[in-house]
């Protein structure tokens, strides 16, 4: 068995990585991620800030996912929903303010940068298996409720993203097409790394046991 506090710290370090990476993708201003552009629209028309809405669509998609899978709201999740969140607005608000990234060279340079560093943390925050942030649960449930494959079920949820995130202004560009095609083979270029690494921090005697 993996010691809880290891999978604890896998799961918020991998919080914090990604949700360094998401800013940095919304910073290039090229385009951010579907469900990034929905939640900086929203911020943009209500004055809320960009954090403050990833935690009011988490609470709402943890909602929504419950009742697509007629089960109880995965509770756990209010982790990441905050995590995330709060550590969102840390990084734009306060270390990121002042950045000025001018040019289409350092705003591609800081998207690719955000992509790699996103698909990191993600690899990291998935190795413990403790929850799943509200966005990848919808998903899940669209995909065992309906008996859709997960592509399929990514593709509605990304796909009814963007067109909120269209109809609210949203930062949708050549970046958000980048990060849907990227995202995902960068998680899987990290995830045999991150595995390793959450191998090397558990003791000998618990992975001989496991």
């Amino acid at each position: 068995m993996i010691n809880f506090k290891t999978k604890i710290l896998f799961f918020v370090t991998g919080l914090i990585v990604l949700s360094f990476g998401i800013s940095l993708t919304i910073k290039a201003d090229l385009g951010a991620g579907a469900w990034d552009a929905l939640n900086v629209g929203l911020s943009s028309l209500t004055g809320l800030t960009v954090g403050n809405w990833v935690i009011i669509m988490g609470v709402i998609l943890m909602v929504v996912n419950a009742l697509i899978g007629k089960e109880r709201p995965d509770l756990f999740s209010l982790i990441t929903i905050f995590v995330i969140g709060f550590m969102i607005d840390f990084w734009l608000l306060i270390v990121m303010t002042n950045w000025h990234l001018e040019g289409f060279l350092i705003q591609g340079l800081s998207l690719m940068v955000g992509i790699v560093i996103l698909g990191f943390g993600v690899s990291l925050y998935l190795q413990p298996k403790l929850s799943l942030n509200p966005v990848d649960g919808l998903m899940v449930a669209l995909q065992k409720r309906f008996k859709i494959n997960l592509l399929t079920a990514k593709t509605i949820t990304e796909v009814f993203a963007l067109l909120l995130a269209i109809l609210l202004g949203g930062p949708i560009g050549i970046g958000t097409f980048i990060i849907l095609l990227c995202i995902g083979p960068v998680i899987q270029l990290f995830e045999p790394f991150a595995k390793k690494m959450l191998n090397k921090f558990t003791p000998v005697e618990a992975i001989q046991n496991d």
